[in-house]
């Protein structure tokens, strides 16, 4: 009878680790951050009121909050209230790594993030997220930029195949964007569907980029919305999840 109690207690404490693992190493859900940076909140907001009847999450990373008008704070909020993340992007949009080349991180620090941080703060947005202006970075900026945020996105360049490229959350808090604005020179709608297809079938999350949403492109740093409701039927079609940068932290 002990012989049998104490195999009784060691199978169901097998079978508790067992669901355990499989518990940690369930994927998370496929789906996608469709992250836009600047400060084109006007566009950002009209592009919302299409969008929304997808139930749809993206990732505002903005800039030169001190320019913003009082119409353009309250949209964001909107935007805010309404499950969309608020990043920061810079206070006035400087290259990172160029603004280095003549001056230090701590002046970096002092005159493109804290004031801009601070700002943001007082308008009440709380800021987790970052995303670097032209995508420029290096190792010892995302050390620095790291103490202030839980996720910091560059971008990434190339248009390898979706096994080799760094555009897919890989579990770390430093990620990349692939970008779809029409002038991206490796912007195409079949790529991004091959991007697509490649997150739905590893349980991947793909991470894009973006900038001025239009109905048509006149200039560079443009995305159709044309192309933003193919996306989103995509992931309509295919059961796939919307995350903003900030939900990147919750799954590392």
């Amino acid at each position: 009878m002990k012989h049998f109690i104490v195999i009784s207690i060691l199978l169901f404490a097998s079978s508790l680790l067992i669901s355990c693992d499989k518990k940690a190493i369930q994927p998370y859900q496929a789906g996608v951050v469709i992250s836009f940076d600047d400060v084109y909140v006007k566009e950002w907001f009209e592009a919302d009121k299409v969008l929304k009847r997808y139930f749809w999450k993206a990732t505002f990373c903005v800039c030169k909050i001190n320019t913003l008008d009082t119409t353009e704070l309250k949209d964001l909020h909107t935007l805010e209230n309404e499950g969309h993340e608020i990043a920061g992007h810079g206070l006035h949009h400087y290259n990172a790594v160029k603004f280095l080349e003549k001056y230090s991180i701590k002046s970096y620090m002092e005159q493109e993030i804290d004031p801009m941080l601070d700002i943001m703060k007082k308008d009440s947005f709380k800021i987790t997220s970052f995303a670097y202006p032209d995508g420029e970075r290096t190792i010892k900026l995302d050390s620095a930029l790291l103490g202030k945020f839980k996720i910091i996105r560059g971008r990434a360049f190339g248009d390898e195949k979706p096994t080799m490229q760094d555009c897919f959350f890989n579990k770390k808090r430093i990620v990349f964007g692939f970008d779809i604005d029409n002038n991206h020179v490796n912007f195409s709608v079949p790529y991004l569907l091959k991007l697509l297809d490649y997150a739905k079938k590893n349980n991947k999350i793909l991470i894009l980029c973006s900038h001025k949403v239009v109905k048509n492109v006149t200039a560079n740093y443009q995305t159709k919305l044309e192309t933003l409701e193919l996306i989103c039927n995509y992931m309509k079609q295919h059961n796939m999840k919307y995350y903003t940068l900030a939900d990147l932290n919750k799954l590392q």
